[in-house]
């Protein structure tokens, strides 16, 4: 443990200790000399958001249930808190048992967002742990990491023992038995990892090479190890019925981006939208039954005394129970003033319904992702939404009272031209002119339009995967053309920082060199990427430059349909030939159904059955 004598004078001069403290209603606390395993759940972000994050949860109690384990938490110190730790030689340590993090068996990162990256690198340096795998031998602990990022894992490839590839939770426990066992026998780091790779789910970089074309793509990727799997399938859960769900949450003690109970209806999502990195890797979809949510919320709410409920998915209102769901809730809840959100809903038709139930429990704004301003672009993402659609949900909307409206809107997007730039802003002065061109009687609350844009993102295992990303000139010019095309005073708009996204792009569709530069921005002073305020582009391209690799390479370049992409060994279910016409099918504006009502041969039927795929 710690010094607790320094860890009182550090809280004393950082702005919000509770941030370091732990000691929440809810959290696990178990003594380090009663269990045989110790599991640092770390997140590589401030508290705040970090406690945000469901999966957290999740794991947490999933570990925690079994004893002789035990699972505790770290988080990003803000550099108030970095910088006193440093004075007084602290190092990063749990909040549970204010453990540092050298002394955990193993280190478990979420990769949620490729721009906190640093953060990773720079928790394990605070934390007394080398950064590079191969300079860390049986004293430290095993560096493991899951999440979204993880389905592209080479960028981290040199930092990282082994990755959990799809639902981690489901590979987790496999994974932390054969570790112990190992131990027990006292047999080496290699030796486990090596077995490690043979688990569905996991992969294990060190046993890899890669070699590369003069022009810097890949070549060819070589197993060092004999038995080493040249295809590494992602795990996941088949009914999530039988998911471990937590019964308890932990409850912050400051105010986090998301206070309230959150509740995860379903996986996956079957609209095929062609940017959706989440909607594609997450197939085939799952659903929870009404009464298994049910039982979790209400679990949840009398815990932790929270009054909002989310219902969580990446297409809420395609859950075919939904409204069942809601009646549900409001006979439970209504009379308590619990409030049920919606992370999103679709403009069509399928959403009028829902807001119409949801508007019996306490009214709070609509949020919106038209995605594109004109139909010919929508089409081309495969959104599903028409002109009607929009008309239809935001005129129903306004009649039941709701005056706030979020749309959110990607530019850059692929085949993109300057009138589908204007069709964003035309769209919002279309939502302003629905309002008030209503019976003034019908008129109810103060109109706000706030129109978010950033900047597109091609993602590996999507059909735009061998698209190249706008460069930053053309990211300014469509920002400020938007910008310039507003004129209502009833319309904000707001524009996401394309040198941030850039940089996203680069890693994202990196390969195992990328890591280099990672590292050498840590060195150079890059840390919190993901914040406004902390991003420092001029850090990225230097780091870029002294490590001998261009941005333009990994981020603007289109990639010939042919080429060996770095996250190519990686089965999700998709087939490359699904993505590929897709790809082919945006070109053309072409428009694939909802895999619901007809199979549009994915692949994932082969080797992940179940879900809403007609295949099976």
């Amino acid at each position: 443990m710690i010094d607790k004598r320094k860890l009182d004078r550090i809280l004393n001069r950082v702005e919000k200790p509770g941030r370091y403290i732990g000691m929440e209603v809810g959290s696990i606390v178990k003594d380090p000399k009663t269990v045989d395993l110790r599991f640092a759940f770390a997140f590589p972000d401030v508290y705040e958001i970090g406690m945000s994050y469901t999966g957290l949860d999740i794991i947490y109690t999933l570990i925690n249930q079994i004893e002789g384990y035990a699972c505790e938490r770290v988080f990003a110190p803000w550099t108030d808190m970095q910088r006193e730790m440093e004075i007084e030689g602290v190092p990063l340590y749990s909040l549970e048992s204010k453990t540092a993090l050298k002394d955990f068996d193993i280190l478990g990162f979420t990769l949620q967002y490729e721009m906190s990256y640093t953060n990773i690198l720079n928790m394990m340096r605070l934390g007394g742990i080398p950064l590079m795998a191969e300079e860390r031998d049986e004293e430290y602990p095993l560096i493991a990491a899951g999440g979204p990022c993880a389905f592209n894992p080479e960028p981290m490839a040199d930092f990282i023992d082994l990755f959990f590839i799809g639902e981690g939770e489901e590979s987790l426990l496999e994974v932390l038995r054969l570790y112990q066992e190992y131990r027990a026998a006292g047999r080496l780091r290699k030796a486990f990892l090596r077995a490690a790779a043979q688990l569905q789910g996991v992969y294990v970089p060190s046993l890899y090479e890669l070699r590369y074309h003069a022009d810097g793509t890949i070549k060819e990727r070589v197993a060092i190890a004999e038995d080493a799997p040249m295809v590494v399938s992602k795990s996941y859960i088949p009914d999530l019925n039988e998911m471990h769900i937590p019964d308890r949450q932990i409850i912050p003690n400051i105010e986090v981006v998301h206070d309230r109970v959150v509740s995860e209806i379903f996986r996956g999502c079957t609209q095929g939208c062609r940017f959706c990195q989440a909607g594609m890797t997450n197939r085939p979809v799952r659903e929870k039954n009404v009464s298994t949510i049910l039982s979790e919320v209400n679990s949840k709410l009398l815990q932790s005394g929270y009054d909002e409920v989310s219902l969580s998915s990446l297409s809420t209102c395609d859950y075919p129970r939904l409204m069942e769901l809601i009646n549900e809730l409001i006979d439970q809840y209504a009379s308590e003033n619990i409030k049920v959100s919606l992370p999103s809903l679709r403009m069509d038709s399928e959403s009028l319904g829902v807001l119409r139930q949801i508007e019996t429990l306490r009214k709070g704004g609509l949020t919106f992702a038209p995605e594109a301003g004109t139909q010919r672009l929508r089409d081309v993402i495969n959104k599903g939404i028409t002109e009607e659609d929009i008309d239809r949900t935001l005129c129903h909307a306004f009649d039941d009272g709701y005056a706030g409206i979020k749309l959110y809107f990607m530019i850059g997007l692929p085949t993109e031209t300057m009138e589908d730039i204007q069709g964003i802003a035309d769209l919002a002065h279309h939502v302003v002119d629905l309002f008030f061109d209503r019976e003034k009687e019908k008129i109810k609350g103060n109109l706000r339009v706030t129109v978010s844009a950033s900047c597109f993102v091609p993602k590996p295992f999507t059909p735009f995967q061998w698209c190249g990303q706008d460069s930053l000139e053309e990211f300014a010019h469509k920002g400020q053309t938007l910008k310039d095309g507003v004129r209502h005073k009833k319309i904000s708009v707001n524009y996401h920082d394309p040198k941030l996204s850039r940089m996203e792009g680069a890693i994202s569709r990196g390969d195992r060199r990328v890591g280099a530069a990672i590292l050498k921005a840590l060195e150079l002073g890059a840390v919190f990427d993901g914040w406004r305020d902390y991003f420092r582009y001029e850090i990225w391209e230097k780091a870029f430059e002294e490590t001998g690799l261009s941005i333009d390479f990994y981020a603007s370049r289109p990639r010939p349909l042919d080429e060996v992409l770095p996250w190519d060994f990686v089965d999700t279910g998709l087939t490359k030939g699904f993505l590929r016409r897709e790809y082919e099918k945006a070109i053309k504006g072409e428009v694939t159904p909802d895999c619901r009502h007809a199979c549009v041969g994915c692949g994932v039927n082969k080797n992940y059955p179940g879900g809403y795929c007609p295949c099976v």
